[in-house]
């Protein structure tokens, strides 16, 4: 029997889509070379100092303390942070290291994309050839995607990627076993499944909490996709294969959506102290969000608002904007798309249904921030399959779908290299963020930073005085201003009056607070910014202490911390104590005791440093008992280690050998910072 011509028969050539995915490999390398060079940003400085907060990592002690310290999720998110020690072991660290690491673990999300498309392929064409092309080409589409530089490039998400790593090695293994269960093999086929959803789940949830949708793409996967499918499993291997998946993923999604119902009920009731709308508004908004994330993923451009979402508002009822009814019934249209088109369009079916359960945790009752470009990394995976799959079948249109398999990849790594080179490059993002968000004080303020930083102050007052008027509570606007008036000769009182408002009226600066006034403190307390003393900081403290926004026992802490050191300053030790010691009856921990303890001493008060650790000898039983999860076992392996015992102990020894002398230092503790 002759051999059919792959041309006429429509099949592609078998060496087409080891090409594509191929080239679509260099070309992802190639258009993401220019964002490695580029620096930390945001969360990073959040998340990364703790490579070495307690010390580099280079012994098991202090691996267990830097494993164990996570506190986003219950779990920690182990898993990622084991990952940035390929990177670095001590703090501070080059960027493009980490960077590095994203971008391979990049790829291999492309190719482990292009496992799981070829497996769900020859479901629906056992030949293969058809099934390989449309993969190479689906993985290509995702892999040089521009949305997706958000993710890889900005280091800290590296939580939004390991996640995927996971998702994609569970499929894979759990569809592996279902092959084996339909061979007859039904002890190894088990133990697949089993290892797929079960371990995929685990290590899914130790990078984010994101792992645990796993369940909910397996069971679209098994309804759209392997359950229409003839013949069925036999009878042993079917009761095998609806026992693993009613225990690894009808259980997990049934309490996964249990649990965002109560989220969202008792975030309903009791609101949400930091966010500036209620829960009710969150949904009504994220409709809007999501099919503005659609909009930029089948409509891709090479620059995007970026990191820089706060200048979204909320939607206040169905109307308002006007834009949110539609919004709300083209996300439901969408959904029973998904469901009407589950026999007939099967791959449309799955890739819109996947899409949206990936949104599942980010984008419903959780009271996160409204939008964040890397929330679709992993929703994101099967979207352009349907595409791939419709290209990949050259029986009609042959010329005109290879074309298009030729420049639709190109065109995307042309605009990621685009947008990479921006990643790539500090100054050129903060101007083209603060241009592509002008209502937003986070893209200003940073702009304004980078203006401040290459000798341009009174290009940051223009851009920050107008904004700042229209978002009185931003205070992130208001120190920045002030620090570009320090530059040009010193602050007026309109500029304290404007701080002083921001203060009072801020929701959370966060770390913004603490390390504002660090770098600030040393220059009013030396007279360098005229106007700005430590009267005018000691204002701004005051300010903040009568916030009734900020009135938690954590930013309470700060806030008294802060003006302890401004009495330390201002030669008024006894006053710093009574300020130390409030701080730390507002929240008691041994790392705040210890930092403060320090910085007594550092300021030749060793007695009063002693004073404060007796003092939190004597409140330490109120100390607050550690969250459930990975605050707890870090709580252990401290305890194990005797880790404040003897931080504690080392630095009352110094405090004590430098009581009498007339001019000694305690050094400054080692002791994490609590803030």
């Amino acid at each position: 029997m002759p051999t059919p011509d792959p041309a006429r028969s429509g099949l592609p050539p078998r060496w087409l889509a080891p090409l594509i995915l191929l080239a679509a490999l260099a070309l992802t390398l190639w258009a993401y070379l220019p964002g490695l060079h580029g620096p930390f940003l945001f969360d990073d400085f959040a998340n990364l100092p703790a490579i070495g907060a307690t010390g580099p990592v280079d012994t098991w002690a202090t691996f267990f303390r830097y494993i164990t310290s996570g506190t986003a999720d219950p779990t920690g998110r182990p898993l990622t942070l084991l990952t940035f020690l390929l990177d670095a072991r001590n703090w501070p660290a080059d960027p493009f290291a980490f960077k590095r690491t994203n971008l391979i673990l990049h790829l291999l999300n492309g190719a482990l994309l292009y496992a799981l498309l070829l497996q769900l392929g020859r479901v629906f064409e056992p030949a293969g050839r058809r099934a390989a092309l449309a993969a190479a080409l689906g993985a290509a589409l995702w892999l040089l995607h521009p949305l997706l530089v958000s993710t890889t490039l900005y280091i800290v998400q590296r939580e939004a990627m390991l996640p995927a790593t996971c998702v994609l090695l569970g499929l894979l293994a759990w569809l592996h076993g279902r092959r084996l269960l339909a061979a007859g093999r039904l002890r190894s086929g088990r133990a697949w499944a089993v290892l797929g959803l079960g371990g995929g789940i685990a290590l899914g949830v130790l990078a984010k909490a994101n792992g645990a949708l796993l369940p909910f793409y397996a069971l679209l996967i098994e309804w759209i996709v392997l359950a229409p499918q003839r013949p069925p499993l036999a009878a042993a291997a079917r009761r095998i294969w609806r026992d693993v998946m009613a225990l690894l993923a009808v259980l997990p999604a049934t309490l996964l959506l249990a649990y965002l119902a109560y989220v969202g009920i008792h975030t309903a009731i009791h609101g949400i102290a930091v966010r500036p709308w209620t829960e009710g508004q969150r949904l009504l908004s994220e409709p809007r969000v999501l099919m503005d994330y659609l909009g930029l993923l089948w409509l891709p451009r090479p620059f995007t608002p970026g990191l820089f979402n706060d200048q979204i508002r909320a939607s206040l009822s169905l109307f308002s904007p006007a834009t949110t009814l539609p919004a709300l019934l083209a996300v439901l249209g969408l959904i029973g798309a998904g469901f009407a088109l589950r026999r007939r369009a099967p791959l449309i079916a799955l890739a819109i249904l996947f899409y949206f359960a990936g949104q599942l945790l980010e984008s419903t009752t959780i009271p996160l921030e409204l939008y964040f470009e890397h929330r679709n990394y992993v929703p994101a995976l099967l979207l352009f399959w349907p595409l791939a799959w419709w290209l990949a079948d050259l029986r009609t249109l042959r010329l005109p779908k290879l074309l298009l398999m030729l420049t639709l990849p190109l065109g995307l790594a042309l605009m990621t290299h685009a947008r990479a080179e921006v990643w790539g490059n500090g100054r050129m993002q903060a101007e083209l963020w603060a241009r592509l968000n002008p209502d937003s004080p986070r893209a200003q303020a940073n702009a304004a930073q980078f203006e401040l930083a290459h000798g341009q102050p009174r290009d940051a007052i223009a851009r920050l005085r107008p904004l700042l008027r229209q978002h009185p509570d931003q205070v992130q606007l208001a120190f920045n201003l002030l620090g570009a008036r320090c530059v040009l000769g010193g602050v007026d009182a309109a500029d304290l009056a404007a701080a002083r408002t921001a203060m009072a009226t801020t929701r959370d600066p966060g770390a913004l607070l603490t390390g504002w006034f660090d770098r600030t403190l040393p220059v009013a307390s030396a007279g360098g910014c005229p106007g700005l003393d430590l009267a005018a900081l000691h204002g701004l403290i005051q300010a903040g202490l009568d916030n009734p926004r900020l009135d938690g026992p954590g930013r309470q802490q700060d806030l008294l911390y802060l003006r302890g050191r401004i009495a330390l300053v201002e030669r008024r030790p006894a006053v710093a104590l009574a300020d130390f010691e409030r701080a730390l009856d507002a929240t008691v921990s041994p790392g705040f005791a210890l930092e403060a303890a320090a910085v007594l001493g550092s300021a030749e008060h060793p007695r009063a440093g002693l004073a404060l650790l007796d003092h939190y000898d004597h409140v330490a039983a109120r100390a607050a008992k550690p969250g459930f999860g990975m605050p707890m076992l870090h709580a252990w392996v401290l305890r194990l280690q005797h880790y404040w015992p003897h931080e504690e102990a080392h630095l009352r020894n110094a405090l004590a050998s430098s009581v009498g002398r007339p001019h000694t230092a305690a050094p400054a503790a080692t002791a994490p910072s609590p803030r």
